[in-house]
């Protein structure tokens, strides 16, 4: 059921609680939004990355390397400073 919402002169807006608590979110939670056809969509950032999940390929060099070691060796790769 739609609720009606004040947006402030600072550009902030209060999700009604019931549809804050419907839509799962917590204190604290960052959200994308975005603009679709004049309405705003707000997501969970973190459903978004959960969606994202398996669809970028690892490179070959980096496969079965733990999380923490590949994003140095990236970083590494990327500022210039050799393994």
């Amino acid at each position: 059921m739609p609720q009606l919402a004040t947006i402030t002169s600072k550009r902030q807006l209060t999700i009604p609680s019931k549809i804050f608590q419907k839509a799962g979110f917590k204190k604290g939670d960052r959200v994308i939004v975005r603009e679709e056809e004049g309405e705003l969509r707000i997501k969970r950032a973190v459903d978004l990355v959960k969606e994202l999940a398996g669809s970028i390929k690892v490179p070959e060099h980096l496969s079965g390397v733990d999380t923490d070691e590949a994003i140095r060796i990236a970083k590494a790769r990327h500022f210039g400073k050799r393994e």
